[in-house]
This record gives structure tokens, C-alpha cells and sequence, in this order.
């Protein structure tokens, strides 16, 4: 696997590809994979000739008080593993070759209103981060498909309306959640939690299912919500939000609305944690 932080090598090796009519897969990571990324690596092999990866850890992402400082870098780990996966094109760019006017100056992609709620709400800001940085990474590495995971639903909807918003030529594939045996969705920040945490943080899967039962069974989003709510309190978790969204768009769930997705975000000690689950009724 070649590993540069040139974006010119990135470019040229990717359109040596293309001129042979072959397919590039592209995953963006921030690093420290686990068997979630690696998943996503092992679905690119399958859709694709060829497959890029990124590791870079976007200052633009994370908001005052979060843990950029603090998030694994785990670099010479990471490169093996992807290996393993089947990448043969690794870009791990630092921060200056990717914003060389530094973030003030810098140009920046926005999803309206989808960027706003939930996630976007707690985190202003941070979709904003996540639409630039994959915008540029998109403009650099110029794939055919790009593969996120569905755990950051939110997120996914965000790529995938600025990449129809802005006519971008690449198909994204969205890919099932790896959970623990547990139940609890793989994510570099259970690294966070101590032992005791990382099992009671399994209660976040347990309560959004015995949600979907509720509601796919009749009972009212309302009560669902409430219900679930008190339940992750219990489980001592602190809420940020548990809410039933659409499943298309994250518009609030009305009666009319068959697929829906119910999404999560709780704090488990100080690690937050998000899960969520798309269901019919």
C-alpha cells in the first residue's frame, strides 16, 4: 500500500487508474480503525478495482471543549490494518497541506437546515466541518464511490445531499453498523470508556429497539420517546437527544411517515455516544 501526504501523488496515481477504465472506492477515515472501518474497506474491495483511504483527524469537526487533542492516533496500527483489507492508496494529509490559510480563511461547504438539528444542534458548527473536509477529499481523490458507515445517520444524509446538491459524479454507499457482541456500535471513542461504562453503554441499543417494538406495536411516538428517555437514565446514561425522525429526510415523524429512524446521542461518563435504528410501521 502506497501512504503519501502528497495530494499530486494521490491524483496521479488515481487518474493512471481511471485512464485504464478502472474503479476507485474511496473510505475517509480520522484513524484508529477498528473492525467498523475495516468493514468499510472490505465492502469497497467488493464495489470497486481499486481502493483509497484518508486518516486525518479534522480540527474542523470538533467544536470548543471536544477531544481533538485527546482522539488516537494509532497510525502505524491503522496502516496494516488497512493492508490486510485490501487498500492500496492511503492519504494522510496534516492539517496545514489541507487548510494552508488556516481555518478562518478557509472556504467552507454548509447542508442547510439537515446540518442544523440533532447532532447539529449540540455541535454547531460541526457539519460544516464534515461537509468541507469530505468536499475536499472528494475534489482530491475524485472517486467513483465513496463508503460511510450508517452509525452517524445524520451524517450520512448530510454527504449524501451535498453530493446531489452539488452534482457530484460519485455514488455513496452507506454500510450496516458493527456493533460489539454487546449490542453497543463500534466507535473510536468506546476507548473512552472503562469497563463498568462500556457495559452499561449496551443499554443504549437495548432501549432505541424495545423503542421500535413500542411503536411498530401502536403506542405514540410521544410516549415511546418518554419512555425510552427514562430508560437510558436508568441506565446511567445523560441524554442529549432521543428522538423519531423520518428515515428519508430527519423531518419530525408524523403519523403519515412509515419508515422511520429513531436516533440517539447520551453521555456515558463524558464520552458521547450515538446510535441509531430504521424501522417500518
Amino acid at each position: 500500500m502506497i501512504t503519501t501526504q502528497e495530494i499530486k501523488q494521490i491524483r496521479d496515481q488515481v487518474r493512471t487508474w481511471h485512464a485504464k477504465g478502472e474503479t476507485v472506492a474511496f473510505v475517509p477515515t480520522m484513524g484508529n480503525l477498528h473492525l467498523g472501518h475495516i468493514t468499510l474497506i472490505k465492502e469497497a474491495v467488493k464495489h470497486a478495482d481499486h481502493v483509497v483511504a484518508s486518516i486525518f483527524v479534522n480540527p474542523m469537526q470538533f467544536g470548543q471543549n471536544e477531544d481533538l487533542d485527546a482522539y488516537p492516533r494509532t497510525l502505524a496500527a491503522d496502516q496494516q490494518a488497512l493492508v490486510e483489507a485490501g487498500a492500496e492508496l492511503l492519504f494522510t494529509p496534516t492539517p496545514e497541506i489541507i487548510y494552508p490559510k488556516g481555518m478562518g480563511e478557509q472556504t467552507f461547504v454548509e447542508v442547510p437546515q439537515i446540518s442544523d438539528e440533532l447532532c447539529g444542534a449540540s455541535r454547531p458548527g460541526h457539519f460544516r466541518g464534515v461537509a468541507t473536509i469530505v468536499c475536499k477529499l472528494f475534489n482530491i481523490v475524485q472517486p467513483d464511490f465513496a463508503l460511510f458507515g450508517r452509525k452517524d445517520f445524520q451524517q450520512l444524509l448530510v454527504i449524501k445531499t451535498m453530493v446531489e446538491d452539488l452534482s457530484m459524479p460519485i455514488e455513496i454507499i452507506g454500510v450496516d453498523t458493527i456493533r460489539e457482541e454487546s449490542g453497543l456500535a463500534m466507535s473510536s471513542r468506546n476507548g473512552y470508556l472503562n469497563s463498568a461504562q462500556k457495559t452499561q453503554a449496551a443499554s443504549l441499543k437495548q432501549v432505541i429497539d424495545t423503542m421500535s417494538e413500542s411503536i411498530s406495536g401502536g403506542e405514540m411516538i410521544t410516549e415511546a420517546v418518554k419512555t425510552g428517555t427514562i430508560a437510558l437514565t436508568q441506565a446511567g446514561f445523560t441524554p442529549d437527544y432521543l428522538e423519531v425522525r423520518s428515515a428519508k429526510d430527519l423531518s419530525i415523524a408524523t403519523a403519515e411517515h412509515k419508515e422511520l429512524v429513531i436516533v440517539a446521542a447520551a453521555y456515558m461518563g463524558n464520552t458521547r455516544l450515538i446510535d441509531n435504528l430504521s424501522f417500518k410501521r
